[in-house]
């Protein structure tokens, strides 16, 4: 075994590590700052801060926010609503659970604890829906439909159909008239932030959607309950992916922060290959636009071969991303979101409103 042959670190160039004084932490950006220079999770946060931070004062970034898990119904609704508000984020892609769960809450709903003593069979038969440790009343949801029903009664888009960012922006309009209380979609509309739901029909309000649709052609045009579902909303799909790619391809750089992964993670990272395809296919002449920054937040595991535990580096292979070596810079945060996006964002706040005072 051949002998070792003892360096010094500094001078081989390596970054020393420094022991967490938590009498020196004045605030969250000081704490994710001191954590940065820690190791394990610590570490990965207080990188993702240094890189959430360059991402959202770029000022010629767009920063697309995707949405995956039970985020509302965790409570984590209005730290998203404080991100629309303050501009950190100029897209959000989202499941539409999410965003369904977070629209009972807009109109004055509530979730509530749920009590492990009570058994999913009585949940059921009482109306509630368990999420893990959490309640949504199916009663919230029916009053959702009757938001959604009334607005499909009294508004058309242009075109005459509707996409899942059309309809948003739509309900976020309602939301902000109503004024009963703070929602993603009530500040997405006040900040012209669009929102996508890729997989509509996997959800409450996709559900509310075609059911209004299947009312429709049973009441007003004649149909039966047994033709029912024959009855096809006017809702195009592809309008939402040609609208995110006309905004993706006219920003200059772009960056995205994801929670969770899922479809709305893949629909948000598809734009450079869709791109791509369309260059080699069409004969265009345009650049794809590969995300320059990237922060993720998921305590998915690579091994598993999901795309929810996919790292940056695996989607550099597929053209999403500006490889390190061109100026990416990417971070991921094997963890709970409800556990760190609070002082991730709390942390960002901080230095911006220090940056903003005079």
């Amino acid at each position: 075994m051949p002998e070792r042959e003892l360096h010094d670190g500094r001078r081989d160039g390596l970054t020393p590590l420094e022991s967490l004084d938590v009498n020196q932490v004045g605030s969250f950006a000081d704490l994710l700052r001191a954590m940065g220079k820690t190791a394990f999770s610590g570490r990965q946060l207080g990188e993702a801060f240094d890189i959430l931070l360059q991402m959202v004062r770029d000022r010629e970034c767009v920063v697309v926010l995707t949405l995956s898990g039970a985020m509302t119904v965790a409570k984590q609704g209005r730290i998203i609503c404080e991100m629309i508000d303050r501009g950190l984020v100029q897209i959000i892609v989202s499941t539409g659970a999410l965003i369904a769960h977070g629209l009972t809450e807009s109109i004055g709903l509530v979730h509530y604890r749920y009590d492990p003593s009570q058994s999913d069979e009585l949940l059921f038969k009482h109306g509630y829906n368990r999420v893990y440790d959490t309640l949504e009343m199916e009663a919230n949801l029916d009053n959702l439909e009757r938001l959604v029903t009334e607005l499909l009664d009294t508004e058309t888009p242009d075109g005459g159909v509707w996409s899942s960012a059309t309809l948003c922006r739509a309900i976020g309009k309602r939301l902000s008239q109503m004024d009963r209380g703070p929602g993603i979609l009530r500040s997405a509309f006040e900040k012209n932030v669009p929102v996508f739901i890729p997989a509509f029909t996997d959800c409450e309000l996709g559900l509310d959607v075609a059911t209004w649709a299947m009312r429709r052609h049973v009441q007003r045009e004649g149909g039966s309950t047994e033709t029912a579902f024959q009855a096809v909303p006017p809702f195009n799909p592809f309008l939402d992916l040609q609208h995110y790619a006309r905004l993706m391809t006219q920003a200059t750089r772009t960056g995205i922060l994801t929670i969770g992964g899922g479809v709305p993670r893949n629909w948000a990272q598809q734009i450079a290959p869709y791109v791509d395809i369309a260059k080699a296919r069409l004969g265009w002449n345009r650049p794809a636009p590969r995300f320059r920054y990237g922060v993720r937040i998921c305590p998915e595991p690579v091994h598993w071969g999901g795309l929810s535990g996919c790292t940056y580096s695996e989607g550099v292979s597929w053209g999403k991303f500006v490889p390190p070596a061109e100026g990416g810079r990417f971070a991921e945060v094997y963890a709970d979101a409800t556990v760190v996006l609070p002082l991730l964002i709390k942390g960002v706040l901080e230095e911006l409103d220090r940056r903003d005072a005079p």
